[in-house]
């Protein structure tokens, strides 16, 4: 115990139930899985790798990413992406399995709400509006709002039997959670009628209003203060009147649907301090709103297939072998005298193996040619020369090898004090692969580490 938690032996992945996505993937019933977390730990990859593995289970998948960076796309082999869903060739699925994959434009699908809910002639005016296009474009809350709004959109359509989401980056788990009350109470009617007071009043008074209102903008809008951009509110709250009521009632639906029994919440986090803090954060959010939590998909873990080596000894090793205390001598001596060729407390599959190098070759019978006596010199020389560089080779892996320990070490400590505040939470954890996802092939292998249990 190290003082700041429980020890892992105490509290360790054996405590906690196996998150199973095999399962989750193939029940019928389960129509959405929404990954969330704090930014940088996967959810994209993990979203897209669920996507591909569903599909060629069977089930016909759309993939909805938020994700700025267009990994997606990119591992997926599509060109680009946008607010249409794309077919993905390359799925090996059977009995109908497919995969969509799109990626959302927020303002894009704000256009599409207008067009929907209103007249040509009124859908154009709002379009055309400067106000609506720096609303649609910079209102704080409005990508994790249209995030919703395409969910609704897409399980409306039920064209697709498993919708995964790959949730908006954010500062803040609360983000995604709160943006539709957020931006729904923005645009229920009333909010906008006190914003329009300053149009109404006019002069000083009604300016200073007005900046106060806007002071919850982005910085966009206030290029565009004075007369003109009061006359685009009150155009823009003319056109939009009727549609008010609408974004309120469809916040609160896209809220139940979050709620319903067919959505599976993934928590992603790497096993770092931060990325779990926010993950243990999410959780207790997910279950004060009473939201259907999966568990915890645990990424990026490291991991050693010579884990009874320890970091101690490891470092011990690299140290004798720096000061030339484990080296094989033809008579079993170590080149410096007193010390043994292996300490008793190491063992030699651990030890000896790893640091020890190949013995030295056999010097030459003793020649009278001094040609020949000069050239046994010289590969005597040599071998030498070879042994110290296996020597500050090997020593140079086992430094690496400690290094690794000690990474271990703290992923696990830092795992285990989330399961000791979360014991009901179901985890799974994910190897770290060596490098980037890319494609098919990589998102396939990024599945079988989701799905190969612990």
């Amino acid at each position: 115990m190290d003082g700041r938690g429980p020890a892992p032996e105490a509290h360790g992945l054996d405590a906690v139930p196996v998150l199973e996505l095999d399962p989750l993937i193939d029940d019928l019933g389960t129509r959405i899985i929404v990954c969330c977390g704090a930014g940088g730990v996967g959810k994209t990859t993990t979203a897209a790798a669920l996507g591909v593995r569903a599909a060629e289970r069977g089930r016909r998948v759309v993939v909805l990413t938020i994700d700025p960076a267009r990994r997606l796309a990119q591992s997926m082999g599509i060109d680009s992406l946008d607010n249409t869903p794309r077919k993905v060739d390359g799925i090996k699925g059977s009995d109908g399995g497919e995969l969509h994959a799109m990626m959302l434009d927020m303002k894009r699908t704000f256009d599409e709400i207008v067009e929907a809910h209103a007249e040509p002639d009124r859908a154009r005016a709002i379009l055309e509006n400067p106000f609506y296009q720096s609303l649609s474009a910079g209102f704080a809350g409005t990508q994790e709002y249209m995030a919703m709004e395409k969910l609704g959109q897409l399980r409306a359509r039920d064209e697709w039997d498993l919708i995964v989401v790959d949730t908006p980056p954010s500062r803040s788990a609360l983000d995604f959670l709160d943006a539709p009350k957020r931006l729904g109470s923005f645009l229920d009617g009333k909010f906008i009628k006190l914003l329009m007071a300053p149009a109404k009043v006019g002069g000083r008074a009604g300016m200073k209003f007005l900046n106060v209102g806007m002071s919850m903008m982005t910085g966009t809008l206030g290029k565009l203060l004075g007369g003109q951009f009061l006359k685009d509110v009150q155009t823009f709250v003319a056109a939009m009147d009727t549609m008010f009521g609408g974004f309120r009632t469809r916040a609160d639906a896209t809220y139940k649907l979050l709620q319903a029994p067919g959505t599976a919440f993934l928590v992603v986090a790497t096993p770092e301090r931060d990325a779990l803090r926010e993950a243990a954060y999410f959780v207790e959010r997910l279950a004060a709103e009473e939201m259907p939590l999966a568990g915890l998909v645990l990424n990026r873990v490291h991991g050693s297939a010579a884990a009874r080596l320890s970091a101690e000894r490891a470092r011990a090793a690299a140290e004798n072998l720096d000061e030339g205390r484990i080296v094989d001598q033809g008579a079993g001596k170590t080149e410096r005298g007193g010390s043994p060729a292996t300490e008793p407390e190491h063992e030699p599959s651990d030890l000896a193996t790893a640091a020890t190098p190949a013995p030295p070759v056999p010097q030459a019978a003793p020649t009278a040619d001094p040609a020949q006596e000069s050239a046994g010199d010289a590969a005597e020389h040599t071998d030498h020369g070879d042994d110290s560089d296996v020597r500050h080779l090997t020593a140079g892996l086992l430094r690496l090898h400690a290094e690794r320990m000690r990474v271990l070490a703290r992923e696990q400590r830092t795992r285990d004090r989330f399961t000791a505040l979360h014991p009901e939470v179901a985890v799974t954890e994910v190897a770290a692969l060596p490098g980037d996802v890319h494609d098919l092939a990589g998102l396939r292998a990024i599945g079988d580490r989701l799905t190969a249990g612990r």
